[in-house]
């Protein structure tokens, strides 16, 4: 499997935030979203081949209980359903972070952090070309593929909030999956890779949380760490 990298760190998003955790970063994407933070491991995937045994030794080393399998789109790496196995009977906990367009398929994992792709990580077509462009559209949102997510696993729903109008497409989904999902496990996470651009979008997300009774997602990494690999 092509691996980024793995690290131990903490972790920054969702309900596990400020866990200390192994992140295993496969290296590969379906997507290409206009903001993606790790362009290392999706728009120009980079890393080197490991087996499984050999990605499982270097988390194990850690002695940590908590491991995150993310990418890229994690669910693309060959392996990774023994990997995620191998964790679990190892007596990790396991969170994998996924956009939720590839079915789980049985896989192991404690959470699923799902992340569902909204309109405004659809890419400039001057960046990526016609092709990507139209595969990134028709791939982003899978709701039978969310839903078998979220009716097989303990899950949160992730989203990334660009603008205020996000939110009400935000709700639409929720309304076409018919899943009966719980608000607090609805976080929204304002888009930004620096400190700055998180705190211009913070109040509106914050009131938007307030309205509806999603949770807010703080990225407690780029405060601490800033947007750097390794964190």
């Amino acid at each position: 499997m092509l691996i980024s990298e793995i690290f131990h760190s903490i972790q920054g998003e969702g309900e596990l935030t400020g866990v200390a955790s192994v992140f295993v970063r496969t290296s590969g994407c379906n997507l290409r979203c206009a903001w993606c933070d790790t362009p290392y491991a999706s728009w120009q995937p980079e890393g080197q081949e490991m087996s499984v045994e050999e990605v499982l030794q270097r988390v194990l080393a850690f002695r940590c209980r908590h491991a995150v399998l993310t990418g890229g789109e994690p669910l693309l790496a060959r392996g990774i359903r023994e990997l995620a196995a191998g964790l679990a009977d190892c007596g990790i906990h396991t969170t994998i972070e996924t956009a939720g367009t590839v079915p789980p398929a049985g896989i192991r994992c404690d959470l699923a952090s799902i992340s569902p792709k909204l309109a405004n990580s659809t890419p400039r077509i001057e960046d990526v070309g016609a092709a990507w462009l139209e595969r990134h559209e028709s791939t982003r949102l899978q709701p039978a593929c969310l839903r078998e997510w979220i009716t097989g696993y303990p899950y949160q729903l992730k989203f990334v909030v660009a603008a205020a109008a996000d939110v009400d497409e935000i709700r639409q989904l929720l309304d076409l999956l018919a899943c009966d999902v719980p608000a607090a496990k609805v976080l929204l996470m304002p888009e930004g890779i620096a400190a700055e651009a998180l705190a211009a979008r913070r109040d509106f997300v914050v009131a938007a949380c307030k309205q509806h009774g999603y949770r807010y997602c703080h990225r407690l990494h780029v405060e601490l760490f800033g947007n750097t690999r390794g964190t």
